[in-house]
């Protein structure tokens, strides 16, 4: 599957540990939400996540070799699948089993070596170094300090999320 293939916007947020990109899209979401659009994420993470709890039924079942183990409620469903091999996931390998008819857009967190849009979160206190010079599907700097980017950047507030989303929307989704 390819970007093109998703038929929706794709964008991710790539930055350094403790940059905050759980943080402006939890404020993010919200945002763009409010303008009526359906928004899915999608992160990627490097710990060994534990979903369920041991004791209960999901994990209990899924420790017993059931593979996928989906819980249901009244609120929502939750898919565990176990893998028999540890692989690095690939974004859009991951896509094929996200439901795209109830969604607008995606947001990324993560699999910032992967090629699709992303905008990178930067903070100055942090001092690392900026990701744009090396990858080229970048569109955009949410940064707190003043920056001298190419023309073909557009420079975000990452403080003012309100200005990110609406980045986000004229970019990615005035057709709505």
């Amino acid at each position: 599957m390819t970007m093109q293939e998703t038929h929706l916007p794709l964008l991710g947020f790539a930055a350094a540990s403790g940059t905050g990109k759980t943080t402006l899209l939890e404020k993010l979401i919200p945002l763009i939400k409010a303008r009526g659009i359906r928004v899915g994420l999608i992160k990627n993470s490097h710990h060994n996540v534990q979903i369920d709890q041991p004791g209960k039924d999901s994990y209990r079942l899924r420790e017993a070799g059931g593979s996928p183990v989906m819980l249901c409620t009244s609120q929502r469903r939750i898919m565990i699948t176990e893998f028999s091999e540890v692989i690095e996931p690939r974004l859009f390998e991951e896509l094929k089993f996200f439901d795209r008819s109830k969604v607008d857009l995606i947001l990324v967190e993560g699999f910032k070596s992967e090629c699709f849009p992303k905008i990178e979160l930067h903070r100055a206190t942090l001092k690392e170094s900026l990701l744009y010079i090396n990858d080229p599907n970048i569109i955009a700097v949410a940064t707190d300090e003043a920056l001298n980017l190419p023309a073909h950047l557009t420079q975000l507030d990452i403080n003012q999320p309100q200005s990110v989303a609406d980045f986000i929307i004229k970019k990615f989704l005035e057709r709505l």
